[in-house]
């Protein structure tokens, strides 16, 4: 599939979004190792810290279905005039299930979108120098 088509569907997942306080809609569509797409949408909740990330919904919802090989993620903020990249959280989630030349695409309803790495994103990710440390 190609990032064009993936981007597409995160924008599909956005309308699925549940974000009555921010009124901010993101939907994520992360491809799958086995060619499958799993989407997702930010579901907010009025305590802020349980609200969750599309991202890291559309991981959780892959995980559930076991599905842990993932190839491409797509990240659509329809109501940004500006691409919006994964928050912080957004980005140790999703190190802890992709390599650093992970293909990550996000953008907003105008502006363009940014093609980068997972890697690009988080450059000093430890967790993939401790699972790749010697163990003594």
């Amino acid at each position: 599939m190609d990032a064009d088509k993936l981007f597409e569907l995160a924008n599909q997942a956005a309308t699925k979004s549940y974000s009555p306080y921010s009124r901010f809609r993101v939907g994520a569509a992360l491809l799958c190792e086995d060619g499958s797409v799993v989407t997702g949408a930010n579901i907010e909740n009025r305590s802020f810290g349980l609200t969750i990330c599309a991202e890291r919904s559309a991981i959780v919802s892959a995980l559930s279905q076991g599905k842990t090989r993932f190839s491409a993620l797509a990240i659509a903020c329809p109501d940004a005039s500006y691409p919006v990249s994964p928050c912080g959280a957004c980005r140790q989630f999703l190190s802890e299930f992709v390599a650093p030349d992970f293909p990550v695409r996000f953008g907003g309803a105008t502006g363009g979108v940014v093609d980068t790495t997972m890697g690009t994103l988080m450059p000093f990710d430890a967790l993939h120098e401790l699972s790749t440390h010697d163990a003594d």
